[in-house]
């Protein structure tokens, strides 16, 4: 097995649907992310073997969103390329992938990461009015069209716009993460307190220029706008303006509001992944290794959002680690609800016991070093990127604070979790 070495890593700047990127596809914004971290790292295009990219909204003209992201970047036409999906972890799942073919020995350099652009969202018709689209297709004659005009019905034309719910369930996640607060007691006040950390995070991260390093600034078409800085971060939030906000998914009673949710963002990130041989020959010094992850799967109906309490001590034993022994923590943020409810689960004795067949609690999270650049609450959550921005901010953020391990945990659609360690290099 190959030692798999992180070069860097690359984003563009995180924007909320409908502004900057609204006329950008998914392929498009990958495609500047890419652009960005051949730009940083100057690695030859023809040093890249494999292109892996995670994607949840799925443009139909593109389902394979890296292989179009690949022509408009620069990687050209002879690197293979894939596309993932697995909810809110497309991108870790994309990057653990990168990470195997590198230590199989089946590449030895591989970019991988993920793109969303959720201000282009598929729209479909019902799936009677699809049938019936389908059927004229054998349309021939006059006749034909008169009785495929008199069958349709104005319901027919009622478009059918994907929701952020459990399939299975048909409740929202933000439905889903109200039951969760109420469930381990996670008051209103906590909720906002958390999210107004993130914004102050993020506001002091970027007045720091911590979050510049980690950007590709994007040049916008048709008229070039330059966009540099993520555009959801809020340093000038108050706990006052947020709990004046009412609930956003469960009224009159839910605890979850617009402030203390993710919203829905447009965005893309990659990093490098190469062998330590292959890195060290041609002249990098790496910033990290992948030391273990793990991918996990709960009822959704039950354990929607618990996926970071499942996942991470799974990648702790893995790695030979306790929570004690981690420097770096970066926790995706779909909730601040969702965050709080899964430390209370690392954190609990009796979670343990009753879920994870242990018999002492994983650990406590230490606050002091938690997502101390912001979080998904305030840069954002582009779907399908979350992962790899996860990735770049603890490799960098293990060198900027001199810190040995990182522990990065996610939850996902489907009662799904990750978490990964990573170990700075050298």
């Amino acid at each position: 097995m190959k030692k798999v070495v992180l070069v860097d890593g690359c984003r563009i700047p995180f924007q909320k649907s409908g502004t900057a990127y609204k006329n950008l596809m998914a392929y498009q914004l990958a495609q500047f992310a890419i652009k960005g971290l051949l730009d940083q790292t100057n690695i030859p295009t023809s040093e890249v073997q494999s292109l892996i990219l995670g994607c949840v909204i799925q443009n139909l003209r593109t389902s394979n969103v890296a292989r179009e992201a690949a022509f408009t970047s620069g990687l050209g036409n002879y690197i293979p390329c894939h596309t993932i999906t697995m909810a809110c972890i497309s991108a870790n799942k994309a990057i653990t992938e990168a990470h195997n073919q590198i230590a199989l020995g089946q590449a030895d350099v591989v970019i991988a990461g993920g793109t969303d652009s959720v201000s282009d969202i598929p729209i479909q018709f019902p799936k009677e009015m699809r049938q019936k689209l389908m059927d004229s297709q054998k349309m021939k004659s006059i006749k034909d069209y008169l009785k495929f005009a008199s069958q349709l019905r104005p319901t027919d034309f009622k478009p059918e716009v994907p929701a952020i719910a459990e399939f299975t369930t048909g409740k929202t996640m933000g439905q889903d993460c109200d039951r969760l607060a109420d469930r381990f007691g996670i008051s209103r006040q906590e909720q906002d307190a958390f999210a107004l950390r993130s914004h102050k995070l993020a506001a002091l991260a970027t007045e720091e220029g911590w979050l510049a390093r980690e950007m590709a600034s994007v040049d916008v078409p048709p008229n070039f706008e330059t966009i540099a800085t993520d555009n959801g971060i809020r340093g000038d939030s108050t706990m006052d303006k947020l709990t004046s906000l009412p609930p956003a998914f469960t009224r009159p009673d839910g605890t979850l509001t617009a402030a203390n949710s993710s919203f829905l963002t447009d965005g893309a990130a990659v990093v490098l992944l190469m062998s330590e041989e292959k890195a060290l020959a041609l002249g990098y010094r790496p910033k990290a290794t992948i030391r273990s992850f793990s991918f996990t799967a709960q009822n959704p109906a039950t354990d929607l959002l618990l996926g970071p309490a499942f996942a991470s001590p799974i990648a702790l034993e893995r790695a030979g680690l306790q929570m004690q022994d981690i420097g770096v923590f970066e926790f995706h943020e779909a909730f601040a609800g969702q965050i709080l409810a899964n430390l209370a689960c690392l954190a609990s004795d009796k979670f343990a016991q009753d879920y994870l067949q242990r018999s002492q609690k994983v650990g406590e999270v230490d606050m002091d070093a938690l997502n101390l650049w912001g979080g998904s609450l305030s840069i954002g959550h582009p779907f399908g990127a979350t992962g790899a921005r996860l990735v770049t901010t603890a490799a960098n953020r293990l060198i900027s604070e001199n810190q040995e391990f990182a522990l990065l945990a996610s939850c996902a659609a489907g009662g799904h979790g990750h978490a990964m360690v990573l170990e700075r290099y050298g």
